[in-house]
């Protein structure tokens, strides 16, 4: 099938200056593809016929609920308006309320939108179930997607908003279809995969920006459910919220170079599933790399699978001012706190981790430790370790079950270690390991610039005494924790007020660091938005009763 190209172009009238838009709709029922498509009555049967018409900016595109289409929707080279957006969404059709599906059959995208600007797409569902069996000679297509939004030219787009969206069920392959054990042990996979909702800006000086991802479901996808992919700096503006992403075969969401990002208020479960033999088989909940100020808040990680990685949020290389704030993260195989080499200023803070980090080297074909607290200094395969620089973690609350073993693991590469105010409640003895293949990682004598007392530990074990960093100043104690073993966040409220109500430090800045965290050092208020009133408490939850 022939990519359908849909230019839209400017149309001033010239009297007003206003915009002139006209709504198009498309009824796989009662539609007639011979119809004008401006109305309801005289609507179109598939998209076949937006080949053929010249859009505005501000014109719609409306899909009968409860219908299904067939095909690729090709959005290339829009230019709508910031009052006057194109919009792909529906319209009610007999009071249906389903969704209408847009579905890829035999082509290779569901949407997809190329060089283009002010484009927002809402109240729609996309799929890509029917395997893509279309590449021809030597050629291979490694990726397919339920919505590509991307950039080849070296200007500036942007203005992207998806909302309402629900992405499932996006596969290359033929069901049945299964990939080697090898396969996970490459970076990212070397094979076909679908991917639910990706943003890809490769130009040398083009920028996407703008970007918002709202309210949106994303399911059953054989490797990540959302990407964003750029040279350094090249997406900027990216806010992701209220959306849920599960049963991924690679990571929930992964961010590459990118710039001022806020993910907030999601939801991700099952990142790397093997639930389908389709399915990389590996991934975290969501990792960056390469980014600069992203804040991830307020957000579910859990369960996440893979013989490598595959924590619930981490922080790959080549990143500085993440912070990873006001999370739960629940029994994610590859651990809780993880940041990669020559990063700096990142943060985990405020979070609350439970039994992370249970992957063992050398069982189920797991190639590297799961590990409650990483800091690595990897930063590529043919380069020297580096970093990270200025790591700061305080204010977690990290509970650890008797059937896991607790593994810490710290790169001697690492300068600048800020380790305060945690809880560790770990109810076996803690274990130092390497961080990945590489030996050097435990090495610790070269490290400077640290800082690492007062938190609160269950029992002495429960930090490794075999590493040479050690808590100056440790607190032995049970803050009784309300239902500890619980997957919420009240479940660790702490009834031991008088060990931990106002026995936190106040957080400075590690020696040598004139930057600290971007958006301060000081919060206003815990994991549950309880104020903090004078000197913090130990852990993620303020005692205010």
């Amino acid at each position: 099938m022939k990519i359908r190209k849909i230019v839209f172009y400017f149309l001033f009238t010239a009297i007003s200056g206003s915009v002139e838009a006209t709504n198009y709709y498309i009824n796989s029922a009662d539609g007639n593809d011979y119809n004008n498509g401006k109305s309801k009555t005289f609507s179109w049967k598939t998209i076949s016929p937006l080949s053929d018409i010249q859009l505005q900016s501000g014109d719609s595109i409306l899909f009968a609920t409860g219908q299904q289409f067939t095909g690729m929707l090709s959005l290339i080279n829009i230019k709508g308006q910031e009052k006057h957006p194109v919009v792909i969404s529906s319209y009610s059709y007999k009071g249906n309320k389903a969704k209408p599906i847009l579905d890829a059959g035999q082509d290779l995208n569901t949407i997809l939108i190329q060089n283009s600007s002010f484009i927002k797409l809402e109240s729609i569902e996309i799929t890509a179930s029917i395997p893509y069996q279309k590449s021809s000679g030597q050629k291979k297509e490694r990726m397919r997607c339920g919505v590509l939004v991307e950039v080849t030219k070296d200007e500036s787009f942007g203005n992207i908003i998806l909302n309402d969206i629900i992405v499932h069920d996006v596969y290359y392959n033929i069901s049945g279809f299964t990939r080697s054990a090898e396969e996970t042990k490459s970076a990212n996979g070397t094979q076909n995969y679908g991917w639910g909702i990706r943003f890809i800006n490769n130009t040398k000086s083009g920028y996407l920006t703008n970007i918002q991802v709202l309210n949106t479901n994303i399911s059953r996808v054989s490797h990540t459910g959302l990407k964003f992919t750029a040279t350094t700096g090249a997406i900027k503006k990216v806010t992701v919220t209220n959306c849920t992403i599960q049963q991924t075969g690679g990571p929930g969401m992964q961010l590459s170079g990118v710039t001022d990002g806020h993910i907030h208020h999601n939801k991700i479960d099952h990142s790397g599933s093997m639930a389908d033999t389709r399915n990389w088989g590996r991934g975290s909940g969501m990792w960056t790399w390469g980014c600069k100020n992203i804040l991830i808040e307020y957000n579910r990680f859990e369960n996440a699978n893979g013989p490598g990685d595959s924590a619930g949020v981490h922080i790959d290389f080549n990143c500085s001012d993440v912070v990873v704030q006001y999370n739960i993260s629940v029994n994610n195989a590859g651990g809780f706190c993880e940041i990669l080499g020559n990063n700096y200023n990142c943060a985990y803070r405020y979070n609350i981790s439970i039994n992370d980090g249970f992957r063992e080297k050398g069982i189920n074909g797991a190639f590297q430790e799961g590990k409650i607290f990483w800091l690595s200094g990897y930063q590529g395969n043919e380069k020297k370790r580096v970093g990270p620089f200025n790591s700061y973690f305080y204010n977690n609350t990290i509970y650890v079950a008797a059937n896991i073993i607790p593994k810490i693991a710290v790169s001697s590469s690492a300068n600048g270690i800020y380790i305060t105010n945690n809880i560790f409640y770990f109810e076996r003895a803690a274990k130092m390991v390497a961080g990945d293949q590489k030996k050097q990682e435990i090495e610790m004598d070269s490290v400077s610039n640290i800082v690492f007392k007062n938190n609160l530990y269950l029992r002495a074990d429960n930090w490794p005494a075999d590493l040479s960093l050690q808590d100056a100043a440790p607190v032995m104690g049970d803050p009784m924790f309300k239902n500890k073993g619980g997957n919420q966040i009240s479940d660790y409220l702490p009834a031991n007020k008088k060990l931990i109500q106002h026995k936190g430090l106040t957080v400075l800045p590690i020696p040598n660091d004139s930057v600290g965290i971007r958006i301060g050092l000081q919060v206003a208020y815990d994991i549950l938005g309880n104020p903090i009133i004078g000197q913090p408490d130990l852990g993620a939850i303020k005692i205010n009763y």
